[in-house]
């Protein structure tokens, strides 16, 4: 324990010269570089810190002197030309089995070497399937050229820019409950060391592909916070301006020596892509949990920027099935304040956890040094942010909000390219701070006001013979009951205040009525996924619609998408989705994290190929349907696959051409406007 100038104790951890290595050469090497020789390829901590005006100079300013940054890969490769490749263990371990690490063990980082967790190549690469589920049967797509390209743009998604320092986190959890915490990389990854220098990766191999097809713009489809913080959220709009970025907070340990806390160089998304954002769950609660305001008396906004770690009890108790879909009861949980769940330490190469453990057996809550660029921001303090950034758009969508809505509303839509008829209708489909509810606040939810607005949005695209795509943060009809990522029932909530405007088969329906609509496209799952709402029983082609997930960039795969839409010769549209890894180069930030992604997969070995059954009740429940549109007989959704190459053990990616037969409303705008041979 030390003691600051203003005499106030706080949490000083020591530090090490440790390395996450791999290989034979572990002993030795860091990735094929030493760690001297990092050190002085990345510049120099000290004099980065210095550059900066210091630990306290603010989330990226800089002065006279910069950092290096961390150039990627030569090589800039989609998964069609290669994918990752490891071994996945048969099973998962048991503590002190001798033959791996539990998930419980997953911050024993320094051990993974043993295990060779971590280590990968890569393998062949990955086909674009063509689908053909929304197309008549014995549909051949036409074997001429495309009459034209209608819009191409890169979607990222869970970026979760997390500060780790923060001193009220739920990191512990993920080690004390074995139940419910251990299979929960959410609580605890060994990538939280790496988000913002993941995220730089991603954008300069953006700005790779950019050079060779321009894309037309860029979106995030949300959680670029892992919990709703302020320096959280500059660290993500300044990588993307190109900053100077200090990933650290509070006392900046191992800020002159660790590679995941020095500062460095952003490169900046080439200023001529646009950029559009997303709301997610996380970027506006408390790690994607709980409104940070909803009940005063847990303390959570205090917790934010106190000097000592937060005590918090065990959210991951069930509450029962009385209260279903509402299993996770955050208040009671959090009353007994049972464990400290700890921080990363800085100063120690594998991030160590410090400042965590049983509260009866730690006593005092352990201090941090507190940093108020730690607060909490609601709705509208975080869209405010997105209008003080040097890239584009002025807002980066939200400029495009009407503002009769009021404050806070993250609904817009946006044309990409003038001259085509293509809307992308940006919709906020998180749960509301105040609803009420006492659930985990992971679920799908519009209210009247959004409910309203999307009708309007689709009505008018319809109308005028726009073709369209929803983005939004949480997908619909592919999470099982009670996953918390589903659609919210609200009638089920006995804590509910606001309703749910519209139920899933509402949702769907409405979707279904409207044939322009090309795709939904959403985050959320950490999953890549595509999904087939095929066309209305009896009804016209033109009523089925697809659904696309991307995963997550900062648990594995970190991938992001491309997406190439085409207008065939036969007037129907081709949607080519591919996804593409991070060009990381061997030695850097973004290569650690790659290789603590692959081990985090390897230990706890979470379901990376999820495909819920379809049940009309849980345990004798009866609940909405996951999917409305399928039949309620327990089986799983066909459309939803998962890609596989030869000699590759596990493959988290998914390429496809989707098909999307038009109305004849629509087909005659295009005709007129990209006259072609068709038939």
């Amino acid at each position: 324990m030390a003691h600051d100038d203003a005499g106030k104790a706080r949490l000083l951890l020591s530090g090490d010269d440790a390395r996450l290595v791999r290989g034979p050469e572990a002993s030795r090497l860091v990735r094929g570089v030493t760690r001297r020789e990092f050190v002085a390829f990345s510049f120099g901590a000290a004099a980065a810190l210095a550059s900066l005006g210091g630990p306290g100079a603010g989330c990226g300013s800089s002065r006279s002197r910069r950092p290096a940054g961390y150039p990627i890969d030569a090589t800039v490769a989609r998964t069609t030309e290669r994918v990752l490749s490891f071994p996945m263990p048969a099973k998962v371990a048991t503590p002190g089995s001798g033959s791996g690490l539990a998930p419980v063990e997953l911050p024993l980082v320094s051990r993974y070497a043993a295990y060779g967790y971590g280590d990968h190549a890569f393998g062949g690469g990955l086909a674009v399937e063509q689908r053909l589920d929304l197309m008549p049967a014995g549909y051949a797509i036409p074997s001429g050229p495309r009459l034209a390209r209608l819009a191409t743009f890169f979607a990222m998604s869970d970026v979760h820019i997390t500060d780790k320092e923060a001193p009220n986190q739920l990191i512990y959890l993920q080690q004390a409950d074995a139940t419910f915490g251990g299979p929960m990389t959410s609580l605890y990854s060994p990538v939280m060391r790496y988000s913002t220098q993941v995220l730089d990766a991603a954008v300069q191999t953006v700005n790779a592909l950019h050079r060779e097809t321009p894309f037309d713009f860029g979106i995030c489809l949300g959680d670029v916070c892992n919990s709703s913080q302020y320096n959280e959220l500059r660290w993500y709009l300044d990588v993307l301006d190109g900053k100077v970025i200090a990933p650290s907070s509070g006392a900046h340990l191992g800020a002159d020596a660790v590679d995941y806390q020095r500062p460095f160089q952003a490169a900046g998304l080439d200023r001529s892509i646009p950029w559009y954002q997303v709301l997610g769950n996380h970027d506006h609660f408390f790690l994607g949990t709980f409104p940070v305001d909803a009940v005063p008396s847990l303390g959570i906004r205090e917790a934010y920027t106190a000097g000592e770690v937060w005590a918090a009890g065990d959210i991951l108790v069930p509450r029962g099935l009385a209260h279903f879909p509402c299993l996770f009861d955050i208040p009671a949980g959090l009353a007994p304040r049972t464990y400290y769940p700890g921080v990363l330490d800085g100063s120690t190469a594998g991030g160590d956890v410090r400042g965590a453990g049983a509260v009866a057996s730690v006593g005092a809550p352990p201090p941090v040094t507190a940093d108020p660029d730690r607060r909490p921001l609601l709705r509208s303090d975080w869209i405010q942010e997105f209008f003080d950034t040097a890239t584009g758009p002025a807002g980066h969508g939200f400029g495009l909000v009407d503002p009769s809505m009021g404050s806070g509303f993250a609904c817009y839509s946006f044309f990409p390219r003038p001259g085509i008829p293509l809307k992308v209708i940006v919709l906020d489909d998180t749960q509301a701070e105040g609803d009420g509810s006492h659930d985990i606040h992971g679920h799908g939810f519009l209210d009247a006001t959004r409910w309203a607005w999307l009708q309007a949005e689709l009505a008018a695209g319809q109308a005028s013979d726009q073709l369209m795509i929803v983005a939004a943060h949480i997908p619909i009809a592919v999470s099982g009951i009670g996953t918390e990522t589903e659609w919210w029932e609200s009638a089920k909530d006995p804590d509910a205040t606001v309703q749910n405007a519209v139920t899933l088969a509402g949702l769907v329906a409405t979707l279904q009525a409207t044939p322009n609509l090309l795709m939904w496209i959403a985050g959320h799952r950490h999953l890549n996924t595509v999904k087939a709402f095929t066309p209305l029983a009896g009804g016209p082609p033109e009523s089925g619609f697809w659904q696309v997930e991307t995963a997550s960039l900062r648990d594995f795969p970190q991938q992001f998408r491309t997406f190439e839409i085409h207008l065939n010769g036969d007037y129907s549209v081709s949607i080519v989705t591919t996804n593409v890894d991070p060009a990381v180069a061997e030695g850097t930030p973004a290569a650690e994290s790659r290789a603590s992604g692959i081990a985090a997969m390897q230990i706890v070995q979470p379901d990376g190929h999820y495909n819920a059954r379809n049940v009309p009740a849980v345990l004798g429940i009866p609940v909405e349907s996951m999917d409305p549109t399928r039949p309620q007989d327990g089986s799983s959704d066909p459309s939803i696959r998962y890609g596989q190459v030869a000699g590759v053990p596990y493959c988290a990616s998914y390429n496809a051409e989707l098909l999307k037969p038009l109305g004849p409303a629509m087909v005659a705008a295009l005709r007129a406007a990209f006259p072609g041979a068709a038939g």
